[in-house]
This record gives C-alpha cells, sequence and structure tokens, in this order.
C-alpha cells in the first residue's frame, strides 16, 4: 500500500469454507471511513466472471446457445460480420479482433450497434485471442437478449441472490452509498466510475470482499440452486489454451501448483494487451479441481484481484481504492496463498 499510495485495501481468505478478514486504511481519504468487508469497490474486469455466469445460465435454461451466432440475437446485427461469430467466441475474446475499448464515437446504443455493424475482424473467428470489453460486453448483452430481461435485472434479481450476494450491485441502492468506498487516481484525486455503453456487462460490478468470498465459495462447492450449480460448472469450463493459460466464460484457468512466473506470465500485458493464438480444446476441458483459476480487474480508481483453487479449497480476494499494478497484486497474492497452503502454489 505504501509503495503504490493505495489508500484502502479489502483482503479476505475463504479455507475450507471459513471466511478471514483483513482490512486496511480507508474507504475515502475525504471522509475517513474505514475500510471493512463490506465497503464497496468498485472490481472492474472482476465483473466478467458474472457476465459469463449469466451466458452460462441462459444456456442450461436452454434460453441461449453458445454456439450460435451472435446476430441471431440482435437482428440488427443481420447480414454483418455477426453472421459469422458465435457467442462463445464473444465471451472468449476470439470473435476476430474487436479492441479492448470502444472508440470515443460509441456513446449509446445507436452507435454501438453502427460501430458493430461496420466492424471488420482483423482475424478469422475463432483464430486469436484479444482480449476486449466490446467482445465480452456484447457477449453479455446478447446473453440477456435471449433470456429476455434486461442485462442488469438478471444480475440482482436471479444470480447474486441466488448465490447469496446480498452486497453485490450494478446499481448501487441510495441506502449503500455512504459504504460505497471512492477510488483515486495517479494524481490522488477521488473517482468513481461511469459505466459506458456495456459498461454494466464489461466491468460495472461493485461489491465487498465478504460477498466475493461467499461468491468463491460457490465455485468450490458450488450452489444447492441445480441450474446455478450447471452454470458454475460452464464458466468453469475450457474453450481454448493461450499458453499456460486455459479460457473460460470470464475464468482464467491454470495447471495447479502454478509457478509465481507462469502466473505473473499469464496476467501479463502480453495476453491481455496483444492477439495470441487461440488453441481450440476439442472437446471442451470438463471442470477440474485441480486448477488455480483467477481474474484480474480496475477501473481508474481500483484495483482487484481475486483467485480460487478448488481442491485446496482455498481462495483469496484483493481488493484497494487505486489501480496499482497487476503484478504486485499477483505476487501478494501468490505468497499469501503458498503460505496458506503450506507451500503448495510455489
Amino acid at each position: 500500500m505504501k509503495e503504490h499510495a493505495v489508500p484502502g485495501m479489502a483482503v479476505g481468505l475463504t479455507v475450507d469454507g471459513k471466511h478471514y478478514f483483513f482490512n486496511y486504511g480507508v474507504a475515502s481519504k475525504e471522509s475517513g471511513r474505514p475500510v471493512t468487508e463490506t465497503t464497496l469497490f468498485e472490481v472492474g474486469s472482476v465483473s466478467k466472471l458474472f457476465t459469463g455466469l449469466v451466458g452460462a445460465y441462459g444456456a442450461v435454461t436452454g434460453e441461449v446457445s453458445l454456439t450460435a451466432s451472435a446476430s441471431s440475437y440482435m437482428p440488427a446485427l443481420k447480414g454483418s460480420s455477426f453472421d459469422g461469430i458465435t457467442l462463445l467466441q464473444l465471451g472468449t475474446y476470439t470473435a476476430g479482433g474487436l479492441p479492448l475499448q470502444f472508440p470515443r464515437e460509441v456513446r449509446d446504443g445507436a452507435s454501438m450497434v453502427s460501430y458493430y455493424r461496420n466492424w471488420k475482424p482483423a482475424y478469422a473467428a475463432g483464430a486469436q485471442r484479444v482480449y476486449s470489453n466490446p467482445s465480452i460486453g456484447l457477449f453479455g448483452h446478447l446473453a440477456a437478449a435471449g433470456i429476455g430481461r434486461p442485462f442488469e435485472d438478471i444480475l440482482e434479481d436471479t444470480i447474486f441472490p441466488g448465490l447469496g450476494l446480498t452486497n453485490t450491485y450494478v446499481r448501487v441502492p441510495d441506502a449503500r452509498m455512504d459504504d460505497y468506498a471512492f477510488g483515486y487516481t495517479k494524481d490522488g484525486k477521488p473517482i468513481r466510475v461511469n459505466l459506458g455503453v456495456l459498461g454494466a456487462e464489461a466491468y460495472g460490478v461493485r461489491t465487498g470482499s465478504a460477498d466475493l468470498l461467499t461468491f468463491l465459495d460457490a465455485n468450490v462447492d458450488m450452489p444447492k440452486d441445480e441450474r446455478l450449480r450447471q452454470a458454475i460448472a460452464g464458466t468453469h469450463t475450457g474453450y481454448v489454451r493461450i499458453g499456460a493459460m486455459t479460457q473460460g466464460l470470464g475464468w482464467e484457468t491454470y495447471d495447479y501448483p502454478v509457478p509465481l512466473d507462469v502466473l505473473l506470465a499469464g496476467n501479463s500485458p502480453e495476453i491481455s494487451g496483444k492477439p495470441n493464438a487461440a488453441a481450440w480444446i476439442d472437446p471442451p476441458a470438463p471442470p477440474r479441481r485441480d486448477a488455480l483459476l483467477n481474474k484480474t480487474g480496475a477501473t481508474n480508481g481500483f484495483g482487484a484481484y481475486v483467485a480460487v483453487i478448488p481442491a485446496e479449497r482455498l481462495g483469496i480476494v484483493l481488493l484497494a481504492n487505486r489501480a496499482y499494478p497487476i503484478p504486485a497484486r499477483i505476487r501478494a497474492a501468490h505468497a499469501i496463498l503458498s503460505a496458506v497452503a503450506g507451500g503448495a502454489t510455489r
């Protein structure tokens, strides 16, 4: 925290179903309110874990086909490149080179549709993994269209309560605003995210360490609700290998135990910021307990990291109100997991 000028952090561990919380610093430098396990942090791209779950849930209920063309769920895209791109390719960032962010001119639904209609792939569908908010954002949007409800409603009315998450939101209610932390920019100014087009799907979740540990537990023992159980298993399914990392729906998975250098490489700009050849797994790899699943996330003022090792019944949450470097998150989490697991992750 000192090295990266992080005002506040919530660290959580789940160990064999028992939760441990370590809270540091403040949620707001202005008010001095301390961080707790219920402080709401922006988790950025950790939100993609829930977006993947929406798509997997729709597949379980039969309302969504991951192998269907994207345009089949959005008639406005008929006759575009999305006739030949599947929902699964959108969800695994292999649609053909969609960018990390929308260009500035995409400001509303109409300009979004226009952008997608005119977009031309740089690569054949399925050939390259290019990490992209417009890719998984559209995946979530189309999955919600198949289910027939707004994306935010599916999360807040079905997914979150079904998992026992009582302090997780896309739309933070007025009654919870006092516990919503402020993020801080590089020059120390307070900031909170403004959700742009498909922002809810790509980076819009706000939650605390207690709820995220409950979510990690659901990825270890699986919920009692059969549809959610199958949906979580769907997010653990491996579709594409990129080096040592296997891409699922949201989760990025590694063979366990995983050395620190492998985990750092899989979360590096070489993977998140550049095209990488996509090696499809056929048939898809079933969920494995002997794996480490992880995801990083950030907004302009927040940095997050989550990881879970089902076989060890072990998971970690790191939430901070500053977007400090990803390698620092990986190193800290790996050191803690290694210590708790008796060195097995080394």
